[in-house]
């Protein structure tokens, strides 16, 4: 009964409608309009795929971990103080443990490790190895069990991806033009599956009933995590604000503003309206215009190992999503059979 109770407290502080009685609450979301699904979209496709080129802008001269530390303090901060002030409770201490780890390894293991990586490739090659992410979600969730098998599209999708990651700084690597540092590119791909290992622990976890105040509360355990690690990197000592540049503090404010901020609220309302393999479509977009970008205002050079290899990684994160449609879909059509019948 008093789990009951709590969902149902949940469904009336989202807003949703529910039919209540015989069975579990039944959440008929609202429909969102043409015009606020076009925004979100725009929002997660074009302002992420635009933040691997501020990250190289804001570490020019800005050290990498203080400078993410920077962003997620300031974006959790605002946005929690945006979220209080609209009526939100305040979390319990309990309640801090489970965002605050989970924001720890994602901003601090992921973003982290993407912000130092930048000093050492491009940001068009960042985004793209970053593309790999849905492929190591679908690895994690199957080692973890909460996976069935592979669909045979999914490893397809699995084996184009890696190959993709190969052609991109493989042995062939001196061939063309050592576009990649095999350090920075390897970091990269580390924080990827450190924020894919996040995603996966997130899911098993009860986190905060409101997303938005839950994405307030990671930004803010991560910002923390990143300023300890600024400080223990020795990134802090020396460091004087005087040094900064124009830039670095204009591409510091786009990315806590409108990469955190706008973005991932944007992030976290779709995935409450669209289903999982329409927003995983980021995936796709991102590098595509962090390459366009980087080329075009940074003047980082387009290969054509560089192009193989995003069009190789493209098709294999298009045959895993492909493939964890297929494998859904019986369970999902189960799901709407029963809400039917307890309607």
């Amino acid at each position: 009964m008093p789990d009951e109770i709590s969902e149902i407290r949940s469904l009336l502080r989202s807003g949703d409608l529910a039919e209540i009685g015989g069975g579990r609450p039944i959440r008929h979301t609202i429909r969102p309009t043409t015009e606020s699904l076009v925004a979100a979209f725009a929002a997660i496709y074009l302002i992420w795929g635009s933040t691997y080129l501020a990250i190289r802008y804001a570490i020019e001269t800005l050290p990498p971990l203080l400078m993410m530390g920077m962003r997620h303090l300031a974006a959790g901060a605002t946005l929690y103080a945006w979220t209080r002030f609209r009526g939100t409770p305040a979390p319990k201490l309990r309640e801090w443990v489970q965002p605050a780890l989970i924001g720890a390894l994602l901003f601090l293991g992921g973003h982290g490790s993407l912000a130092w990586a930048e000093q050492r490739v491009p940001s068009g090659i960042a985004a793209l190895l970053v593309a790999t992410l849905p492929m190591w979600i679908v690895v994690l969730a199957r080692a973890k069990g909460t996976e069935r098998k592979f669909t045979s599209r999914a490893l397809a999708g699995l084996a184009m991806g890696f190959v993709g990651v190969a052609v991109l700084f493989g042995p062939d690597i001196l061939r063309h033009g050592g576009e990649v540092d095999l350090l920075g590119a390897f970091a990269v791909l580390f924080g990827t599956f450190i924020w894919a290992a996040g995603t996966i622990w997130m899911r098993s976890v009860k986190m905060p009933d409101s997303p938005v105040i839950s994405s307030a509360m990671q930004m803010l355990g991560g910002g923390v995590a990143l300023m300890l690690a600024a400080t223990l990197t020795g990134e802090t000592a020396g460091f004087h604000l005087s040094a900064v540049s124009e830039r670095s503090w204009l591409a510091l404010a786009y990315l806590a503003v409108f990469g955190s901020i706008i973005a991932f609220t944007a992030y976290s309302w779709l995935h409450m309206v669209a289903s999982p393999s329409r927003v995983a479509t980021y995936a796709y977009v991102n590098p595509v215009v962090a390459v366009l970008l980087g080329w075009l205002l940074a003047s980082e050079p387009i290969g054509v190992f560089t192009i193989l290899a995003m069009l190789i990684i493209l098709v294999g994160v298009g045959l895993v999503n492909a493939g964890q449609r297929d494998e859904h879909e019986p369970e999902t059509n189960g799901d709407a059979e029963e809400e039917e019948v307890a309607a």
